[in-house]
């Protein structure tokens, strides 16, 4: 990239950065040091607010960046990811949203050790959202790297690994001191600037082809070197049993998952009811359909005007398709509308990476707190010593996060969170269920339900491709992959359902229907809710 892209972009960088700190620094002055402030905005929100925040915190760098490569780089199996994550909104809206904000105060955890034993249940549902929480972030932590290479002209590693450094010292910094409320603007403002972004793409996509969507489709086959089967389901998942699995297991992940990510779990605490917890995801949906539609476009359109080779050559994962997009979009890389054009995108691109984080992490922080800290060492512990855990819990899940970050820098992002959404899916969302709509769950189902979906959703991505066994692994040269699926969630997902049934059915503790009834109650009509 030229000069000017970068001067421009880094300009831009700057000002976003500058003002979310400026709006950390204000709320941090303003704050008084609850739990209840720290983790859930003091509960304030508007549902109209909320809906932004959640539509801020969901379409993250793999919506934006990795899904528009995926379509790009493979046509029609790309779309799996944009439908499965509309899709999966429908079970949030239906199955979650309003009995987990009746049922809990800040976690997941809340929700299950209302009629259970706290403490194993607090450790097991921490220790699941701490583990999703990290593959998450590592799917952003990627895309900022990509981002940055591609701007700074590919070739600097030094600068991708300094990028993903500075990210994670940004996202510790607007956690430990903003906290949810902080977040919740920042995931705001970033959502506004997305979706401002997106539709200004899309428009110049369409007025490249006249409006003519069929052409677009044509021209992206035409470029992409498979014709037709580009347009038709197969390129990435057809080509024998094992991928046509892999597609079952990734879209089971994709509209199971996000019922059980904590991070967005922990949005329905900053409502003051129920009612507004579910008005709050009737306004995501309406946000998050419009994009996930817009990446469409964006996909064909890369692949139609940029071509899937120059895609892949600035990076193999396709996660650099929608900057170089926009650069031509603008009139190439020596023209003033392409500098400018770029610099916004990638600096919007940036505002994503920097606010999802920052959610990620307040959300994993809560679990270490909330969850493992408040059960395992003070069970009793004050509102302001758990707060001071939190802050601190921040810090080391983003060292965590930036390790991580720089060994997998070279995957796809869209495809990292596939992987989150798998563990999400096998732990969370069983548990989840189990406890809100079966009479005789016990603590042992609860349990055995978070680590039989855990451990071998983490064995299996350990023991698959992703990890060793091909070129395009994290280990490259060497080979212990013994599970030939890439994503384990057609095999971790029924699992974690599997093991909460033989855990409630051979536990010997009789469940308690009083406290069931209570928490139906609460579910149902709010009735005690905090």
């Amino acid at each position: 990239m030229t000069g000017d892209h970068q001067t421009l972009a880094l300009l831009l960088f700057s000002v976003f950065v500058a003002v979310t700190l400026g709006i950390t620094t204000w709320v941090s002055r303003h704050r008084h040091g609850s739990a209840e402030e720290f983790y859930a905005g003091g509960r304030l929100f508007s549902p109209m607010e909320n809906g932004f925040a959640i539509a801020g915190d969901y379409m993250s760098a793999a919506s934006f960046l990795g899904i528009s490569g995926l379509i790009a780089l493979y046509g029609y199996d790309g779309l799996l990811y944009s439908v499965g994550f509309l899709v999966a909104w429908l079970v949030v809206l239906f199955l979650v949203a309003e009995l987990v904000r009746n049922c809990g105060r800040f976690t997941l955890a809340d929700v299950v050790a209302a009629r259970m034993s706290e403490r194993p249940v607090r450790i097991a549902a921490g220790t699941s959202s701490v583990t999703v929480s990290v593959l998450y972030l590592v799917a952003q932590m990627v895309g900022a790297g990509s981002l940055v290479a591609l701007l700074l002209g590919g070739t600097s590693g030094a600068a991708r690994t300094w990028t993903v450094i500075g990210v994670g010292a940004l996202m510790v910094i607007y956690v430990s001191f903003g906290g949810m409320r902080a977040t919740t603007w920042i995931q705001i403002v970033k959502a506004v600037l997305l979706l401002a972004g997106t539709v200004t793409l899309t428009m110049l996509v369409l007025v490249r082809f006249h409006g003519d969507f069929d052409q677009l489709l044509r021209t992206a086959a035409e470029r992409s070197g498979h014709g037709e089967s580009f347009l038709a389901p197969g390129l990435r998942y057809g080509g024998d049993w094992t991928a046509r699995f892999d597609f079952i297991s990734l879209g089971l992940a994709l509209v199971l998952g996000t019922a059980g990510l904590p991070h967005i779990l922990s949005r329905f605490y900053t409502v003051p009811t129920a009612r507004a917890a579910r008005r709050s995801v009737v306004w995501s949906i309406g946000l998050i359909g419009g994009f996930y539609l817009m990446t469409i476009v964006l996909g064909f359109g890369a692949a139609a005007i940029v071509g899937p080779e120059a895609v892949r050559g600035s990076n193999a994962a396709g996660n650099t398709a929608v900057p170089l997009l926009a650069l031509d979009l603008g009139g190439g890389a020596d023209s003033t509308g392409g500098t400018v054009l770029f610099a916004i995108v990638a600096a919007v691109a940036f505002a994503t990476i920097l606010a999802v984080v920052a959610g990620i992490t307040l959300a994993s922080s809560a679990s270490v707190a909330h969850d493992l800290y408040a059960s395992l060492r003070r069970p009793h512990a004050k509102p302001r010593s758990e707060v001071a855990v939190a802050r601190a819990a921040a810090v080391g899940i983003g060292v965590v996060a930036i390790a991580l970050g720089l060994l997998a820098r070279d995957l796809n992002v869209a495809f990292l969170v596939g992987l989150a959404f798998a563990v999400a899916a096998s732990a969370n969302l069983p548990v989840l269920l189990y406890s809100l709509f079966w009479r005789g769950f016990t603590t042992r189902g609860a349990v055995w339900a978070v680590y039989g979906g855990l451990i071998p959703a983490v064995v299996l991505v350990v023991l698959s491709p992703v990890v060793s066994g091909s070129p395009e692994s994290l280990f490259p040269g060497v080979d212990f992959q013994f599970f030939p699926l890439q994503n384990p969630g057609l095999v971790s997902i029924p699992l974690g359902f599997v093991a909460g049934w033989l855990g409630t059915v051979t536990s010997a503790e009789l469940p308690d229907e009083a406290k069931h009834a209570e928490t139906e109650v609460r579910s149902l009509t709010g009735a005690g809710a905090v």
